[in-house]
């Protein structure tokens, strides 16, 4: 063995086996980051038989305006009876409903492929088992889905194509700027005329039980593209997304998680990129995200739901990655009642005048969640139009509430910045010190408007790092 190697098994053979509260109270920033490499090293990637099952075999007829879904479906349960292999899409346009993808399978598009998806709300049903905005519940099949599966796969330089704009999914936001006109958002809750989140909230605060929660198409709750539930050894590659109708990808209580090369387009409402939500080890790599909402928001559920899971988010690792428009590039919350521990991000570009953030921490007395070991360091912003780092701890103007949230533990290390409005815009509570141990060191932000905002902070501790040029102590 090399023995430059053995001083840092034996540290991290020592931090695997330390109690979690110890492990969080000797955390340092080099402790950390050798612990991703460890954690990136234990990830596994799917594997497949070397058996094709073509998707034109099972009826798909490419360029004809008509659903290929049930050929598609058919071809994955062939390939999941014949013990797995690889669902093949071929070159050519073809549109189709609702995926489901089975354990063992890999959906595969071939160059110039492309799957189109229906905007008729009527062809994802049956509603399933998923959670909206971190609340449980039955509702719209995502348009490709997987539940309790074990060893699947996106694959492939095609694209993957919503096809939802100020037409169809997006005025369901309920927002002019999407094409909402009044009266379109509207049910019965108790009595009274409600949108359908309200609604799934009443249920959520009522303790209704989830299997209760069954949604309407009036409660107008849009679909996540990609969503894999429970799941075991996940992997998605190298497609386009394209024009989703909510969330893009959303792994949702998996472990082995691997999102790499993946390009995502879509500038649409709640338009997030990738939420790993209550879900382990998850590496996110070579990806582009140009998106209507956040990048990457981590996530872990919501208020009664999220404790009743009490299940973080851990050990996400973002690498290489770049971010254009977005309301923050890497982002934990707001939906984070289980919490969020262990997130890394490095080498990665960030530049967009409608980029809002680098860094955003958010949640509210309600919601609550412990967010802490949080390691960023080589990250070029080209501008963000708010603040380099950002904390909301009354998301939403929460002011109180019985679940108090707490971050620390936030590393940053060689980030620069070369505009924003604020570089550091920490609002937690004048009487309560809820954000502990932020450090900053060789970070460089520049052409920043207004001063920083530091409210309920404690532990911050500032190493040759400057704003505008000048040293910050």
């Amino acid at each position: 063995m090399n023995l430059r190697m053995v001083k840092p098994l034996i540290l991290l053979t020592l931090l695997s086996s330390m109690p979690f509260s110890s492990l969080l109270a000797c955390m340092t920033e080099k402790k950390g980051w050798e612990m991703q490499a460890r954690i990136v090293a234990s990830i596994p990637e799917p594997k497949f038989p070397d058996r094709s099952f073509l998707i034109t075999d099972y009826g798909a007829v490419e360029g004809v305006v008509m659903s290929s879904g049930n050929c598609i479906n058919k071809a994955i349960q062939a390939c999941y009876n014949q013990g797995g292999g690889t669902v093949v899409v071929p070159a050519g346009v073809f549109f189709t409903g609702p995926i489901e993808l089975k354990s063992n399978v890999c959906l595969h598009l071939s160059d110039g492929a492309t799957l189109k998806f229906s905007t008729n709300p009527e062809d994802y049903k049956p509603f399933v088992i998923t959670r909206w905005e971190g609340w449980d519940c039955i509702n719209f099949r995502p348009l490709i889905y997987a539940y309790k599966q074990k060893n699947v796969a996106v694959t492939g330089h095609g694209i993957l194509d919503g096809q939802a704009n100020e037409t169809n999914w997006w005025p369901w936001k309920g927002k002019t700027e999407f094409g909402w006109q009044p009266g379109i958002v509207s049910q019965e809750w108790n009595g009274e005329k409600v949108s359908g989140r309200n609604r799934l909230a009443a249920m959520e605060i009522e303790e209704v039980p989830m299997s209760k929660r069954i949604m309407t198409v009036e409660d107008r709750l849009r679909p996540p593209f990609i969503q894999f539930y429970q799941c075991n050894t996940v992997l998605i590659s190298d497609v386009h997304i394209n024009n989703s109708p909510f969330w893009l990808i959303h792994p949702l209580l998996c472990e082995n998680v691997i999102v790499r090369g993946v390009t995502m387009e879509s500038q649409g409402p709640n338009n997030d990129g990738c939420d790993p939500e209550s879900s382990k080890n998850v590496l996110i790599e070579n990806c582009t995200f140009n998106t209507g909402d956040d990048c990457i928001a981590i996530k872990s559920g919501r208020n009664k739901d999220g404790k009743r899971w009490n299940t973080p988010s851990e050990n996400i690792i973002i690498r290489h990655c770049t971010m254009k428009n977005g309301h923050g590039g890497v982002v934990a919350g707001s939906e984070i009642t289980g919490g969020c521990r262990f997130v890394w991000a490095e080498d990665c570009t960030m530049d967009s005048p409608l980029l809002d953030r680098m860094l955003r921490l958010k949640s509210n007395p309600i919601r609550g969640g412990k967010i802490e070991n949080i390691f960023l360091r080589n990250i070029r912003v080209g501008q963000c139009a708010e603040a380099v780092f950002r904390v909301e701890m009354k998301y939403e103007g929460v002011l109180s509430g019985p679940n108090m949230p707490e971050i620390r533990n936030v590393f940053l290390s060689n980030i620069v910045s070369e505009k924003s409005l604020y570089g550091l815009w920490i609002d937690g509570f004048e009487n309560v010190t809820n954000v502990h141990n932020i450090q900053i060191r060789n970070c460089s932000f520049n052409n920043v408007a207004k001063p920083n905002v530091l409210v309920g902070a404690g532990k911050l501790l500032f190493e040759n790092f400057r704003i505008n040029g000048a040293l910050q102590k």
